[in-house]
């Protein structure tokens, strides 16, 4: 099904009713300024966390929806604080992503507290089908979040927040489009009635893209040469709240993508045909004051058709099947009971049981079809006020057990104290884990790559420390932190050896440690009441042990620096942003090394109320303002002529204009 079709559908998920909103003016980022509309157990965690030293940042929907961007990756790549995201060939593709330093795999991500990491590749994000539109907020969690995550939240998490339930009924329909030849619809609805709790959206975009790779990068047996995306989402959510103290919630998502693979050599056609469903319950119970529990459990189903035709050299009416319709994907489900108590005076305590049951298989790179299930228990123990007034601590402890390879146990200790009411210094440190994914422990491709069932976990020790201050210079009010990161991997999983009687490449576990050392200045400033500003510098210092340098892909710097002029008594409002990532390597290539990056990118946007009820809204965005040619990444690729090798750039989005329409109701 094409996204022709998608309009009637997206239209009916969203149609069923719309009502009144009161747009947001001002984009706030401060996770205590965050409303919620329920206060859940599960849904409370980042919030908890930041009382207790982890830094937590937010991206609201206002926040996106002003800056314009098309999907997630987007609105991280700008508007993230210490997180480095790198589309290969603008929205809806493969990232490259790090934060604080890290590499891909080492980031957690979840959607609504659900992790939608793909355990077949440790590289590949679920960020190539998200799109922007579906977002309530994006909760960034610094640091080690093993505790309650589980494997890969090494560096952090990241949690997409779909869009929540509401006390009030509203909605919104917006269409758009852009100059690289996006068309876009996406729409939302949400009502209270009784004790039943409502939320439909659903989003929808096509384009033929832009040409991903420069000219000369290209060799005449392409002929496919723009990269072109479809992608249709759809969710539902029901709630029904027997009382004040207990609900119980069902979620439903699904995705449908056509995602084409740029190639600068040989290609016809390429492309990724997804199927994706997310479908979560959750039971909240809070029986008192004292005693809490949440019970959910959880389905994601992920599937994919990769395809790909080349042409001979030079083309002619004859194609080279290099797979048809190959099938490749994985589902996960499992369940998360954890209850929340409190005993007496000073404490509080969490305690965890957590189960995942994996299976998943890849037909194209020879991925045998399998199952793992990894179990975890996990606890934690925090002081309350009656303990300590302006000081918070908290202790836990998580054990995993995988059916498949080593069980692991990890720590985290975290606290602030605050000095006074302006100034505060909070941190955590502890351990974390990462579990080899299907291709490290079960590929088997006879002419390149043989896992390894016996890998041990990657394991890490981390420390996020920092100091920040509030301070008022007149009507301006600011806040400012600086923040300190440390962490050293074990373990890395990688190529450790070749095996000359099959010719395969063996995954293993590398001796030695990659250390990362690293800072962040964070400032946010309201520097008058229609007028508010962040800056964020980002220092990243990541050695690879085999090669004593920068490890791929990671830039050094990072500088990311916003600003959102926002008049409550007029009826329009702009954005300005500006992202610089500093020099980063591509390993791997034909030559070995290459160093790519030291970019500077520029996005402007406005916003123009057509009603003083601000029920209709015009926005217009400019994306790379300067038309800058940048690389987001390199590969290797060889010439039709004479079969020689050379690098090619990934090219980020080049200047677009986009405008968008939108419609309160």
């Amino acid at each position: 099904m094409r996204i022709e079709t998608y309009g009637a559908c997206a239209l009916a998920v969203c149609g069923f009713g719309w009502f009144a909103l009161d747009a947001a003016v001002a984009a706030e980022t401060d996770l205590e300024q965050v409303t919620v509309t329920a206060n859940r157990l599960e849904e409370e965690i980042p919030q908890e966390l930041a009382k207790y030293g982890t830094r937590v940042d937010v991206i609201t929907a206002e926040q996106i929806k002003s800056g314009g961007f098309v999907d997630v990756a987007q609105a991280l790549e700008t508007l993230a604080p210490g997180v480095f995201i790198a589309p290969k060939n603008g929205p809806f593709d493969y990232v490259h992503a790090s934060f604080q330093g890290s590499t891909t795999g080492d980031i957690l991500w979840l959607v609504d507290g659900v992790r939608v990491n793909n355990r077949l590749y440790n590289g590949t994000t679920p960020l190539d089908t998200l799109p922007a539109s579906m977002v309530e907020r994006i909760e960034i969690i610094e640091g080690g979040q093993a505790l309650f995550y589980g494997t890969s939240a090494v560096a952090g998490a990241i949690n997409i927040v779909t869009k929540a339930f509401s006390d009030k009924p509203d909605g919104a329909v917006t269409v758009a489009a852009d100059t690289i030849h996006d068309r876009h619809f996406d729409g939302y609805a949400r009502d209270t009635i009784g004790n039943n709790q409502f939320v439909a959206y659903g989003s929808a975009d096509k384009s033929t893209g832009f040409q991903p790779f420069r000219t000369q990068d290209y060799q005449p047996s392409t002929t496919d040469r723009r990269r072109a995306y479809e992608v249709l989402t759809v969710g539902v959510k029901y709630a029904y709240n027997f009382t004040d103290q207990i609900r119980l919630s069902i979620d439903g998502q699904h995705t449908d993508g056509r995602l084409d693979f740029a190639l600068p050599e040989l290609v016809n056609n390429a492309y990724n045909d997804r199927n994706e469903d997310l479908v979560t319950a959750k039971l909240d119970l809070a029986l008192s004051d004292a005693v809490q529990f949440f019970v959910k459990g959880y389905f994601h189903n992920w599937r994919s058709h990769y395809t790909e035709f080349d042409n001979s050299i030079p083309p002619g009416d004859t194609l080279s099947i290099i797979e048809n319709d190959g099938p490749w994907g994985f589902h996960d489900y499992g369940a998360n009971v954890m209850a929340k108590l409190k005993f007496g005076q000073g404490f509080e305590y969490f305690v965890g049981y957590d189960v995942q049951n994996y299976g998943g298989s890849d037909a194209v790179l020879v991925i045998t079809d399998h199952t793992e299930r990894t179990q975890a228990l996990f606890a934690q123990v925090r002081t309350t006020s009656e303990l300590f007034t302006n000081v918070k601590l908290a202790a836990g402890v998580r054990y995993s057990d995988p059916s498949v390879g080593q069980s692991d146990t990890v720590w985290n200790l975290s606290g602030q104290y605050d000095i006074n009411p302006n100034l505060f210094v909070k941190g955590q440190v502890g351990t974390a884990f990462r579990l080899p994914t299907a291709e490290e422990l079960f590929a088997n491709d006879p002419e390149d790559e043989r896992g390894n069932p016996n890998l041990k976990p990657e394991t890490s020790t981390n420390a996020n420390l920092s100091v920040g201050a509030r301070f008022d210079v007149g009507a301006v009010h600011n806040k400012v932190e600086l923040i300190g990161f440390y962490r050293n991997v074990k373990n890395l999983i990688d190529f450790t050896s070749f095996d000359d009687n099959t010719g395969q490449a063996v995954f293993g576990n590398v001796q030695g440690t990659v250390g990362v050392r690293g800072g962040e200045l964070a400032i946010e400033s309201s520097l008058m009441d229609s007028l508010s500003g962040s800056f964020n510098y980002t220092y990243n210092h990541s050695i690879d042990p085999g090669t004593q340098v920068q490890v791929a892909n990671v830039p050094m710097n990072l500088v990311k620096f916003g600003l959102d002029y926002h008049p409550v008594d007029q009826p329009w409002g702009g954005t300005l942003s500006v992202n610089h990532f500093g020099r980063a390597y591509a390993t791997g290539l034909w030559d070995g090394t290459e160093a790519y990056g030291n970019d500077t990118i520029v996005n402007i946007a406005g916003r123009v109320f057509l009603d003083p009820q601000r029920r209709n809204r015009i926005d217009v965005s400019l994306q790379n303002l300067f038309d800058r040619t940048y690389a987001t990444s390199l590969g290797t690729a060889t010439r039709d002529s004479d079969g020689s090798n050379y690098t090619y750039w990934n090219l980020g989005v080049p200047r677009n204009l986009r405008i968008a329409y939108t419609h309160n109701f």
